[in-house]
């Protein structure tokens, strides 16, 4: 093992015990600095200057997409100033780079609300008329994630560590631990909806007993992101929706709605759980059918006499 190799290891276990980082994270922090120790020359950690940074990241450039190199940096950044808090270097190369990034702007995808409306629906027909209860249990479980989806704009990984006690089924208040370990409590305001989480428990309660988690597989363990995109992919066949739908879009959709809605952006920050208003911003650009009827019915020109 080389020394580099060692600083590695050193620092995703400072980002374990010490930053909290989660699994998600710490499985793309490996998978960075590894292909990093592997690609430059054989040197420990003090002689990597800046045209070997230099060189690496050119080849992110040309093997990824702009995002992904952008991500791939920041690991290397992160490692480069644990490395010079921890006094093994005695200079970051990272401070005589100038590195500027163009991403392309890609606007969130949302999903038609009648499309979403068709979707529950399968699922809905489904749980009431499966051939075999394993059919209509599986039917309800997978209307109860939708639903959860659809009415508080979790993110996939938020939804699927839920714990048991994290989701009050009484009150229908949800408390969410996000990004960076932060927490947020989001309330469901729909009652059918409240009923249906209220009825999945009822019906799952010694699957969810048995892993602690509040989504959980028929067999009884945590129910996984793979899973739920499966669960999706059925779903939209069996509706025969053309649209690609994923996770995320639900959350997309979740925040556009309420933002055509006049929801205060800083609400809605606040339900997503972003840091910063800057990242809800973008669902500003999407409300197109809310600038729509803005501009019908806000602009001076409608009260011109020509």
């Amino acid at each position: 093992m080389t020394h580099l190799q060692t600083h590695i290891d050193s620092y995703l276990e400072f980002c374990r015990y010490q930053k909290r980082l989660d699994s998600k994270t710490m499985k793309a922090y490996l998978t960075d600095l590894t292909q990093f120790s592997g690609q430059i020359p054989p040197v420990d950690a003090p002689n990597i200057t800046p045209a070997i940074l230099e060189n690496f990241i050119a080849g992110l450039h040309q093997a990824y997409k702009p995002r992904t190199a952008k991500r791939k940096i920041a690991s290397l950044k992160a490692f480069f100033h644990y490395l010079e808090y921890r006094e093994l270097i005695e200079k970051n190369p990272f401070t005589k780079l100038r590195i500027k990034f163009r991403e392309p702007s890609t606007l969130p995808k949302t999903i038609p609300l009648s499309t979403v409306e068709t979707f529950l629906q399968v699922i809905y027909r489904q749980r009431r008329n499966g051939k075999t209860n394993h059919q209509r249990k599986s039917a309800l479980r997978d209307a109860a994630v939708i639903e959860m989806l659809f009415s508080t704009g979790i993110r996939i990984s938020e939804l699927c560590s839920l714990n048991t006690d994290d989701v009050n089924t009484e009150d229908g208040s949800i408390l969410i631990n996000g990004k960076g370990s932060k927490e947020r409590r989001i309330q469901i305001g729909n009652s059918d909806v409240i009923q249906l989480l209220n009825e999945y428990k009822a019906h799952f309660l010694p699957e969810i007993r048995q892993c602690g988690h509040f989504f959980v597989s028929m067999t009884g363990k945590a129910l996984t992101d793979q899973a739920v995109r499966r669960m999706i992919n059925k779903y939209s066949s069996l509706a025969a929706i053309e649209l690609h739908i994923t996770p995320h879009m639900f959350r997309h959709t979740f925040a556009t709605c309420l933002l055509e809605a006049d929801v205060d952006i800083r609400y809605i920050q606040k339900m997503l759980g972003h840091s910063s208003i800057n990242i809800t911003e973008i669902y500003t650009h999407v409300a197109v059918s809310k600038q729509k009827d803005i501009l019908a019915t806000k602009h001076p020109r409608k009260n011109f006499h020509i």
